[in-house]
């Protein structure tokens, strides 16, 4: 049985047990006061099994995990030991920061999640989840409860998660494969690899948040019912989206609940998929004039202004066709044997090109446009296959008449860290892009970008002359 603590019992002379806050199969969470550092905690108090070798190296496991992890989207592990002052028990905890607010699970009781706000929950959960992946971990029991929304007590109204209990995770490389279906996640969130007891990847947390998500856009489990039944349900069919979502949100989430791990997103896709939502929302906010005194939902939406301000600095939105930015878009449709290329500036709610060899296009909504994803990253954005790819397949540029299936772009980045537009080519046909490819077109990109740097250098020097 779980060893149990009273309130006001001293963990191992250190921590006052306050409250108990929640209980699993494995263990019990409770709140409680550091004393040595005057804080609040949460202490994981794990059920006292000596004999059982599974729990001692799930718990073992779950130690090393956090022990190894910092990041803003998962539960910090502050301290772990066991208090040995009862001899019939040995108390094996983890101290870990105390989240203040509710998991997902009791949000999702209260109904449907806004849009807006679920793509700013994913973006924390997708972040997290590629953040351990790249370190080999596999989480295998992404679920709401599981998930801790953060309440700052302040005036920042967005909505901020945490991934926490790493109690069933993998590390990959170490031998294990996951075990029977039960034991490695819960049934309604499993990903069909786990409900047939078959060897999971980081594929496997991708399709169970996929499932989290589609709760929190429909209100309802994808598959509800006994355990077994509910396991079994996604190997004979995939989970319904309903024609009401949005069809960013039906092909984001349609990807991610493929039954071939393969064709899932990994989550670093996910995480700037549902990035490229928030930004996407606020610039549609503030062109349905959105108060200014709103405050922002998101860091990324606060940047998203002084991106602006960096954009206005350089004074070339709506300016005059130039020969040379046109000669080097046209330079780079040769040199990569493309029909399109653009020097593109990402305004409020449009893209706007300065240049632009092969369309007489001179803007599009911001929305649909692969640009305005393109400077949420430091680094190039190329799809290869536009039309296979989770992060286009439903762009209006894709699906529609245009037909795009290429896309390679890297950010016009300011000295000063800012992102304006992209150097981005086009083409109707998906094609390969090389290494040394990104290279020259970053390359580029510095052409055009230091071309604005001395225009806004020479007008600075006038003002300053006068």
């Amino acid at each position: 049985m779980a060893a149990s603590m009273e309130p006001g019992y001293l963990l191992s002379g250190r921590y006052r047990i306050e409250a108990l806050i929640g209980r699993g199969s494995q263990s019990g969470v409770y709140r409680a006061f550091d004393e040595l550092l005057q804080r609040e905690v949460a202490v994981k108090l794990f059920r006292d099994d000596p004999g059982n070798l599974d729990h001692t190296r799930r718990q073992s496991g779950e130690v090393r995990i956090l022990a190894e992890m910092s990041h803003h989207a998962l539960v910090t592990l502050l301290d772990a030991g066991a208090d040995l002052s009862d001899p019939r028990h040995r108390r094996t905890y983890l101290v870990m920061e105390l989240v203040r607010g509710p998991d997902l699970r009791e949000r999702a009781a209260q109904g449907p999640i806004a849009p807006a706000h679920l793509a700013l929950i994913g973006h924390d959960l997708a972040d997290g989840l590629a953040y351990i992946h790249h370190h080999g971990i596999v989480h295998r029991d992404v679920k709401p409860a599981n998930i801790l929304l953060v309440d700052y007590n302040n005036d920042d109204r967005r909505p901020r998660a945490k991934l926490s209990d790493f109690g069933v995770a993998m590390m990959l490389g170490d031998g294990q494969l996951s075990g029977p279906a039960e034991s490695s996640g819960t049934p309604q969130y499993l990903s069909p690899e786990q409900a047939a007891s078959k060897p999971v990847g980081p594929a496997s947390d991708v399709y169970s948040l996929g499932l989290v998500l589609l709760e929190g856009l429909t209100g309802k489990p994808a598959y509800p019912g006994a355990p077994i039944a509910s396991a079994m349900a996604r190997l004979l069919r995939d989970p319904h989206i309903p024609d009401g979502v949005a069809p960013k949100w039906a092909a984001l989430l349609t990807s991610m609940l493929s039954r071939e791990p393969t064709a899932r997103p990994g989550a670093r896709e996910v995480s700037l998929a549902l990035r490229q939502e928030v930004i996407s929302a606020a610039g549609r906010r503030r062109s349905i004039g959105t108060p200014a005194e709103a405050p922002p939902s998101d860091v990324a939406a606060a940047n998203e202004e002084a991106r602006m301000r960096a954009v206005e600095r350089y004074r070339i939105l709506d300016t005059p066709p130039d020969g040379t930015f046109d000669r080097i878009a046209g330079l780079a449709a040769r040199m990569f044997s493309v029909p399109v290329a653009i020097v593109s500036v990402v305004d409020h709610d449009r893209i706007w090109f300065k240049a632009h060899h092969g369309t007489d296009v001179g803007e599009i909504g911001r929305d649909p446009g692969l640009c305005a994803s393109a400077i949420l990253q430091d680094d190039a954005w190329v799809v290869p296959d536009a039309v296979s790819d989770p992060r286009t397949l439903a762009n209006p540029l894709v699906a529609g008449e245009f037909g795009l299936q290429f896309y390679a772009g890297v950010p016009l980045r300011t000295p000063d860290g800012y992102n304006l537009g992209t150097f981005c080519i086009l083409d109707r046909e998906p094609r390969e892009f090389t290494a040394e490819d990104v290279r020259t077109l970053e390359d580029l990109a510095a052409v055009v970008m230091n071309d604005l740097e001395l225009r806004l250098q020479s007008r600075s020097a006038v003002a300053a002359g006068r």
